[in-house]
């Protein structure tokens, strides 16, 4: 009996051993998490006995101050968002970083490039964003065509005097065409939604042909962006910033618009030339547009807010509770199957 317990006590202590130099490697983990993001995923890190430290600035830390907090301590891994620009100097200033998880699906804020020659992983966080984007899309859509935005200024001015017949006259969106530049994940979304829910034709262009939104949605594919400007009443983009898409829609390809035309955009925003655009939507280039992102966010091109027929909304197409904490666990998860030997799931390089 003695002996038995002499044995228990020996695996005890060997378990308590092994626990406690796992729980020492795992304390000597740091993370840095540039601006705040929800707590859930701050507590995935917390709770596997990492050092987190998250920034305390309310906004974007600028090049300096991101340098400066990176240098404080040898930081393991970086939970960056797509406001970072993660470059050499960056990557120089935490030099014991091996993993940037990027709280986003793009990751033009990073030098994949330099990232790739310095042995050191990117991750993002897609697919979660896919419906709660689409959603935003179309509501844009919606809100610019019936011009609700703004009646509810009017409104809200005191303005109102009784109904009106020809008071806020907005354009139907039921079996109209949507053109779709850019049939990923999310444009694909965009597709079903009107095609299923408002019976519209549906146009698409991307540089290769896509099974699942031809199937799912009935849409037809064009050879080039011009032929779906051209047709398309509603025109919503969802490609990648890259230099080919950089200006895509410009003063051009906005002629090519039909005068009843809207354009929608939730993909990144010098997609869109901003200056063209103002210019299309005061002389009746096109009837309207809506933006949630702008070409030199945070500021808005000169005289966009003016224009009444253009919706404007601040970067927060995947803004909801469920979608923002879920990329939170993403970008937390991938971390930790980064410092505890596993490969992530969403490596982009």
């Amino acid at each position: 009996m003695e002996f038995a317990w002499r044995l228990h006590d020996q695996y005890s202590f060997a378990l308590r051993y092994v626990l406690l130099i796992e729980y020492t490697k795992s304390v000597m983990k740091k993370i840095y998490i540039t601006r705040a993001i929800p707590q859930t995923g701050i507590d995935m890190l917390i709770n596997k006995g990492y050092e987190v430290d998250v920034s305390a600035k309310d906004g974007v830390l600028s090049k300096s101050e991101f340098v400066a907090a990176l240098l404080k301590k040898e930081y393991n891994a970086v939970l960056c968002l797509l406001t970072d620009t993660i470059d050499r100097e960056v990557f120089d200033a935490a030099p014991h970083a091996t993993i940037f998880a990027n709280y986003a699906v793009g990751f033009n804020n990073i030098d994949s490039i330099e990232a790739k020659k310095r042995g050191i992983t990117i991750t993002n966080t897609p697919d979660v964003l896919t419906d709660t984007v689409a959603e935003h899309t179309f509501a844009l859509l919606m809100a610019v065509a019936l011009r609700i935005p703004e009646a509810d200024r009017f409104t809200r001015r005191g303005e109102y005097e009784g109904w009106a017949p020809m008071l806020f006259l907005g354009t139907d969106i039921s079996r109209k065409t949507l053109g779709i530049l850019g049939a990923g994940r999310i444009g694909s979304r965009v597709a079903r939604i009107g095609a299923k829910g408002y019976d519209m034709r549906v146009i698409y262009y991307d540089i290769k042909r896509n099974d699942i939104i031809e199937k799912e949605s009935g849409a037809e594919f064009r050879e080039n962006a011009e032929d779906v400007l051209k047709e398309a009443d509603f025109v919503t983009v969802h490609v990648p910033l890259l230099d080919s898409t950089r200006h895509l829609i410009n003063t051009e390809r906005l002629a090519m618009m039909k005068p009843g035309a809207y354009l929608v955009n939730t993909s990144r925003g010098p997609v869109i030339d901003e200056v063209a655009l103002v210019h299309a939507l005061k002389t009746g280039v096109i009837k309207g547009a809506a933006l949630d992102v702008f070409e030199n966010e945070p500021k808005l091109a000169l005289g966009l807010s003016e224009c009444e027929n253009v919706v404007i909304t601040p970067h927060i197409a995947s803004a909801t509770e469920e979608t923002r904490g879920a990329m939170a666990e993403i970008a937390a998860t991938s971390i930790i199957d980064f410092l505890e030997g596993k490969k992530p799931k969403n490596i982009v390089t």
